[in-house]
């Protein structure tokens, strides 16, 4: 007996959000899609995807909401602004948030938008980068529902290769927050590393399979210590803004948590003066420049 798979809205064609979408497809899924810059929907609207004409029009013929958007300002701005997804969403939806936002913020949102709709919401953030999502090997940290997430985890587990419930709403969040903590202190040391290598006169391309294995060895060291070594920085396949965005995060909640996380707080005024310097839109590999002295 075959089981109907939910009608899915994805609002967000971006770096992420395309190979999802291009995964949820091939699963079988019927995909309607928004995005406000309807360039990026070109890809899947050759695939027979529908664009809906508006947010509001997205909710009214799928079952699950689905996004993938820079910052909590674009969530909000996407759920509550005017044509909104609260204009149509009705009790039985559920949203699925794959960004990476403020946790409190995250929380606020979900019981606004299921005390005046009654759709509820799932903060599921994701880490593996865009391989990881064309890939379907992403990991996701889930915050909602038991129940919620499990209807979910079908669906989850076709984008990724772990689903780990985390808590409540909002807990998605804080494990996505240490999940960026982790990551960006090590894209700056990894630049550190390499500076240093070739200011000692070793060759940095041969750090990344020289450490491979041993205790130092990590995704991010086999993946930018070799960019950073060629000074090889495009294709861009994450953004320095968005590391920024998450080390912020990071200060506001330890500040919130009456916590303290020095490097981490470190780490968030390296990443700003890189972006300051003209990298909020390039690749972390690009943070290499901030540690040698004057480029190859």
């Amino acid at each position: 007996m075959s089981v109907s798979l939910p009608s899915i809205g994805f609002v967000g064609i971006g770096l992420m959000g395309l190979p999802m979408c291009t995964r949820l497809l091939a699963a079988g899924y019927s995909l309607h899609i928004w995005n406000r810059s309807a360039d990026k929907c070109s890809a899947l609207r050759e695939r027979g995807v529908e664009v809906a004409t508006s947010l509001a029009a997205l909710c009214t013929k799928v079952d699950l909401v689905l996004l993938c958007l820079a910052d909590t300002n674009a969530v909000r701005e996407v759920v509550f602004g005017a044509g909104g997804v609260v204009e149509q969403a009705r009790p039985g939806q559920l949203l699925v948030d794959f960004s990476s936002l403020d946790p409190a913020k995250t929380r606020e949102m979900a019981a606004e938008l299921e005390g005046r709709t009654g759709m509820r919401w799932v903060d599921a953030p994701v880490s593996g980068g865009v391989q990881g999502a064309e890939n379907g090997t992403l990991a996701i940290m889930a915050g909602g529902r038991e129940d919620d997430i499990e209807y979910l985890r079908p669906l989850l587990m076709r984008l990724g290769q772990r689903v780990t419930r985390m808590g409540d709403v909002g807990a998605g969040q804080v494990a996505k927050v240490c999940n960026q903590m982790l990551v960006a202190c090590n894209a700056l040391v990894i630049g550190e590393v390499v500076a240093l290598a070739e200011r000692a006169g070793v060759d940095a391309a041969l750090l990344a399979p020289a450490l491979a294995g041993g205790f130092a060895d990590s995704r991010p060291l086999q993946i930018l210590a070799p960019q950073m070594a060629e000074s090889r920085f495009t294709p861009v396949k994450w953004h320095v803004r968005t590391l920024l965005k998450d080390l912020d995060t990071a200060v506001k909640l330890a500040q919130e948590q009456s916590g303290v996380i020095p490097m981490s707080g470190l780490a968030a005024q390296l990443m700003r003066l890189h972006g300051a310097q003209g990298h909020l839109e390039h690749d972390p590999s690009t943070l290499i420049r901030l540690f040698r002295e004057q480029e190859k």
